[in-house]
């Protein structure tokens, strides 16, 4: 049984918190919050933007505690699950890591580079693992591409698109802050510059276009340019729109030798679900439906953090998980920032 520890009980936390009631290697053994209320189990004040709303929550077996320390303090706790705003998850991370504990960090593994590389410099001194939260590899229209790419099962990936957009996120006041939120790249694109990582490697170069809103990229367009005869030619599309009435919209259109993936999923008018399932095109006119649907809202989290369960239990991490390949995405995230300001190709 692995012994979690919780820290920050924000819309995060909570979703990492009713996620790990499903997974039965693991105990939510304490949880972290300054907040009396929620230390209280009064979550009823949590709202995201998918998923169930807080309610009051029973905390009778969980020790809540009101600072990082009394966590790390706990000989129980196996894996910190760091589930506070971007800004902090490298100091809480490296302290998790210095006190002899796992952690499994949520996306981006941090706002900066420098405090990227610290992280995963702290692993490698401590021989802990690092495991970034990057949820989309879960999702099972993803996982369904990376395992068929892996496989071979479509033959060579010549290229595709990726698309992320979400409507202004008015309600996060510090969204646009680089040095708190960082921004759509940081917070949204992420996801896809993180999945092209695993699936393709990593690019030599990047280049973008889009307009920026003060110090950070709002939209952008870009061209992950890869080495080699053979190398796919991906390009993403990602940021935010001006219009509430849609405020999420993910996609995907993979080219293989012996077939068309493609998936787009949307929130419209209070509505939710895929515009287009996972379909796949064949090359002789077939037209297959693999049956991969995301399901429940908390069922990619189940499936990431039973993975996160397995690599302490085993020892061993995950690539899925892995602190370089999420540190890898936010160094691309950065490259795209600074090619959207000069207008020109950016070695990576």
């Amino acid at each position: 049984m692995i012994n979690v520890g919780i820290v920050g009980i924000g819309f995060m936390g909570m979703i990492h918190y009713l996620a790990y009631r499903q997974v039965k290697e693991t105990r939510v053994k304490a949880v972290v919050s300054r907040s009396p209320k929620k230390r209280a189990g009064d979550w009823r004040g949590i709202k995201g933007n998918f998923g169930p709303e807080g309610t009051m929550m029973d905390l009778g077996d969980v020790d809540c505690y009101e600072s990082l320390d009394q966590l790390l303090d706990d000989p129980q706790v196996d894996l910190v699950d760091v589930c506070l705003p971007a800004v902090l998850h490298a100091d809480a991370s490296v302290r998790a890591m210095r006190a002899g504990k796992h952690v499994l960090c949520e996306k981006p593994i941090s706002i900066s580079i420098r405090d990227a590389e610290r992280m995963v410099e702290t692993a490698q001194e401590t021989q802990r693992l690092l495991m970034i939260a990057q949820v989309l590899p879960f999702f099972p229209e993803y996982d369904y591409v990376r395992r068929t790419a892996g496989q071979g099962t479509y033959g060579r990936l010549w290229g595709g698109s990726f698309k992320r957009v979400i409507a202004d996120p008015i309600r996060v006041s510090e969204y646009f802050d680089p040095s708190v939120v960082g921004g759509p790249l940081i917070d949204l694109h992420i996801h896809d510059a993180h999945f092209i990582r695993l699936l393709c490697g990593m690019p030599e170069r990047v280049y973008s276009r889009g307009r920026m809103r003060g110090d950070v990229v709002e939209f952008a367009t870009t061209d992950f340019l890869f080495g080699g005869g053979h190398a796919p030619l991906i390009t993403a599309a990602g940021g935010v729109i001006g219009q509430q009435g849609r405020p999420f919209n993910q996609a995907f259109e993979l080219y293989f030798e012996d077939a068309t993936v493609l998936y787009d999923y949307f929130t419209l008018d209070g509505g939710a679900g895929p515009s287009l399932p996972l379909t796949v095109l064949t090359r002789d006119g077939g037209i297959l439906r693999p049956g991969s649907s995301s399901g429940g809202p908390l069922d990619a989290f189940v499936a990431e953090l039973a993975e996160a369960a397995a690599a302490v239990e085993n020892g061993s991490p995950s690539p899925l998980l892995d602190g370089k390949t999420a540190r890898d995405a936010l160094l691309l995230c950065y490259r795209q920032t600074e090619s959207v300001r000069t207008g020109r190709f950016v070695e990576v």
